[in-house]
């Protein structure tokens, strides 16, 4: 299988999804009422001159807004790439033998996975987040050098293509080859990714391949452009501030933006200067990494002095909206304004001095060592400081159920296991033990993914109405959440687990022993995946059909006085383009205080109605769990019958709970799933699905538990027998969706609440 062409036709895939999402949204929007009652924005076709007048515009603008906006298209192209890389590498380590892709093509991914997440996505999303809202937060007319600001952005483009050029190049001479020569076809041919790990130490990095020279190219032209991007950061920080704005009152995103950027001054130079003289040893004939010269250990030090405090750029970002967005949606000031402040820039001078703990296992001095090591476990006390502060900052406040509201408290929770693990790997006689395992792996990916993607979509769904003068669908975002949180914590959860095992990480195959919790982690990804599509879909179709905001408090911010400027700048804009006035609430109170001046309800008092409704519930959901799981067993049956569907399979769930490999013990614990797990989850998620609370929403809730059932029973058919495996799965839960509603409707069971309620949480 041709990993260069599945990867590019799933990427072209998605984009083409995304094109046709736009043009569907745009066919379907309403036209305007004959009273002009309310707007629709722009409903003329586009035509040749507007397509080019609109690319002269987005390629010669130096808006602040505009470049924002790009800078977050671009990182989201990125991590739609990077993110593909994951796929391929979660689906390839399915099975314990490199029978997907070969270890050469594992390899190819696992450098370019992380290369492109940390450099191409992070960092350039959170430049659009500050590129957009950081003028408007301290009262600026624009960034303080709006060329430079252009140019940053627009030496992105071609570092990703540096960078990629191997797969653009393997796929172009793939395809050109049918119709043209091999020989003719040989300087494109040589290109292939490198395969030499994320961290491209020497001497794998010193292969001949010509692609790493491109890659290494790439990655220099990015560290510019991100330097670009940080000292514009400062400079408008210090010096275009609202008079208004002091040290004491500038925001919390901006202080966070301003400690990150001082950070890429220092870091990113070292970055670009260890590039280029890896470049020289490669080709020029050097030694600055060579064993006669500086050595290969020279480049872990050079590398880890950027990396490390790497990943305090791609962290202080996601904890600055952390720290913005939470006080909004629990009613309460932020605790602590000044300690977080000052552990944000306790993290900014720390985090150059403990590099050397990524080189516990290479022998360096024991003192030096353990200098590190008490770096290491000192720079945790900054990040509890923060974690602290937010939940004391929740504590007796209003929460609000929201899409903001489930990413912000589900990435504290994940920060929490994170940050504990990466203690223990702070500990010498601990990391030597696990540094070659998956709880690497696992610890580092519940940073940068339980807490940083987590708060980009956070800010995504809290400012949308800011950016785009609409409301996204709320139901769907809750939904996308919860699946989110869910699949991140599933993945990188059970990469613990194998590390504590003592799998080691970073190979292709692995003992067969491992495969049970690799599937689980594959399924965890697989959930990630599904999630983002969904919120492709929810920010691409809301843009075109989400409700026009009807005021600039869609937050109800006023009531808390949380009205911050950028929103003030949003109401002026309404006021002025559409009219819109601006509206006060009925009452307001400091948003430091309770949000309820009664006496709080006692613990029982709470409990008691939440436990009456699971009651009644449970009944309705067990019985059409029952009825669904037996429809669902004559569909297997049939599949049984033509030979697609292995009835042994059960008895494997069996042993996955230590019972004896019995397949009528296994068919139990199916049928006790089916009765409890799958329909106490429906009656839950079900009221964010699409449609109605009945037979509709029955149909999404099986179609998104399909693909579990599919990876977890697969005994390797193949052709057109897997074909009609898959046509049997969705089918037998098509039916069983369609039985478990129908039943809870039927016996009266939980009800859809009205959208009334819904949009007023």
């Amino acid at each position: 299988m041709n990993r260069a062409l599945v990867e590019v036709s799933l990427f072209g895939a998605i984009i083409i999804g995304c094109l046709l999402v736009v043009l569907l949204a745009q066919r379907l929007r309403a036209e305007p009422s004959p009273d002009g009652g309310y707007a629709v924005g722009r409903s003329r076709q586009f035509g040749l001159a507007d397509v080019k007048a609109a690319a002269v515009r987005w390629t010669t603008t130096t808006n602040h807004r505009e470049i924002g906006l790009l800078y977050i298209a671009f990182g989201t192209v990125a991590a739609i790439w990077g993110g593909i890389d994951a796929m391929m590498i979660r689906t390839h380590l399915l099975t314990p033998a490199a029978n997907l892709w070969t270890e050469q093509t594992y390899n190819e991914l696992f450098t370019m996975h992380g290369l492109t997440m940390l450099i191409f996505f992070v960092a350039p999303v959170f430049f659009g987040i500050g590129n957009y809202f950081l003028p408007l937060l301290i009262g600026a007319d624009d960034m303080a050098f709006p060329r430079l600001n252009a140019i940053g952005f627009w030496l992105l483009p071609p570092s990703l293509l540096l960078a990629r050029l191997g797969i653009i190049a393997e796929v172009t001479g793939s395809i050109l080859a049918i119709v043209v020569p091999r020989d003719l076809l040989s300087v494109l041919l040589a290109f292939q990714e490198p395969a030499i790990g994320w961290t491209m130490y020497p001497p794998l990095s010193l292969d001949p391949n010509p692609q790493t020279n491109f890659l290494l190219l790439g990655l220099h032209l990015s560290g510019i452009a991100t330097t670009i991007g940080a000292i514009n950061f400062i400079t408008t920080i210090i010096y275009e501030r609202d008079e208004s704005i002091g040290w004491a009152n500038l925001d919390i995103f901006s202080w966070n933006m301003l400690v990150t950027s001082s950070i890429i001054v220092f870091a990113f130079p070292l970055l670009g200067t260890a590039v280029l003289m890896l470049l020289f040893d490669r080709n020029f004939g050097t030694t600055f990494y060579a064993i006669e010269g500086g050595g290969p250990l020279l480049w872990q030090h050079l590398f880890w002095f950027w990396g490390h405090p790497e990943v305090y750029i791609i962290f202080l970002p996601a904890t600055g909206l952390m720290s913005l967005i939470l006080p909004k949606f629990v009613g309460r000031k932020l605790f602590g304004f000044k300690f977080i402040v000052y552990s944000t820039i306790a993290i900014g001078v720390l985090s150059f001095g403990v590099w050397a703990h990524h080189m516990f296992t290479t022998g360096v001095d024991p003192r030096v060592r353990a200098s590190f090591m008490a770096t290491s476990i000192a720079i945790a006390v900054p990040s509890a400081i923060k974690v602290f502060n937010w939940i004391t900052t929740m504590w007796n406040g209003d929460v609000r159920l929201a899409a903001p509201t489930i990413l912000c408290i589900s990435s504290i929770g994940l920060f929490i296991v994170a940050g504990v693990t990466g203690i223990f790997l702070a500990v010498i006689p601990v990391d030597i033990i696990y540094h070659g395992t998956y709880y690497v792996v696992g610890h580092f990916h519940l940073i940068v993914m339980g807490i940083i993607p987590l708060m980009m979509f956070a800010a995504s769904y809290y400012w949308y109405p800011l950016i785009t003068g609409r409301m996204y669908d709320r139901r769907l975002a809750i939904f996308q959440s919860s699946l989110l949180v869910v699949g991140s914590a599933l993945t990188f959860l059970t990469l613990l687990a194998l590390g504590y095992l003592e799998q080691p990480r970073r190979y292709a195959t692995y003992p067969p022993e491992y495969s049970g919790l690799h599937i689980v982690a594959t399924v965890g990804a697989f959930i990630i995946g599904i999630s983002v599509l969904m919120w492709i879909y929810n920010m691409i179709w809301s843009y075109f059909q989400g409700k026009p905001v009807e005021t600039a408090d869609p937050w109800d911010l006023k009531a808390t006085e949380q009205f911050t400027p950028e929103w003030r700048w949003f109401e002026d804009r309404l006021e002025r383009k559409r009219g819109v006035a601006p509206t006060e609430p009925e009452e307001t109170r400091p948003s430091y205080v309770p949000a309820r001046e009664d006496r709080p309800l006692s613990i029982y008092s709470r409990i008691k109605p939440v436990a009456r409704t699971v009651a009644n519930d449970a009944g309705a959901g067990a019985a059409g769990g029952l009825f669904g799981t037996v429809l669902m067993s004559g569909m297997l049956l049939l599949a049984v019958a033509l030979g697609v569907f292995d009835l042994a399979t059960f008895a494997d769930l069996a042993t996955l709970v230590g019972l004896p490999a019995n397949i009528g013990l296994g068919y139990a614990l199916f049928l006790f799933a089916g009765m409890a797990v799958w329909p106490l989850l429906f009656l839950s998620l079900g009221e964010y699905l699409p449609g109605e609370l009945t037979f509709v929403t029955g149909l999404w809730y099986a179609t998104v538990i399909a693909s579990g059932f599919a990876i977890a029973f697969y005994t390797g058919q193949t052709g057109l027998e897997l074909v009609t495996y898959l046509i049997f799965v969705i089918l037998s839960h098509w039916i069983y969706g369609l039985g478990l509603a129908g039943t809870i409707t039927y016996l009266g069971g939980r009800q859809r609440r009205p959208s009334t309620e819904a949009e007023n949480e």
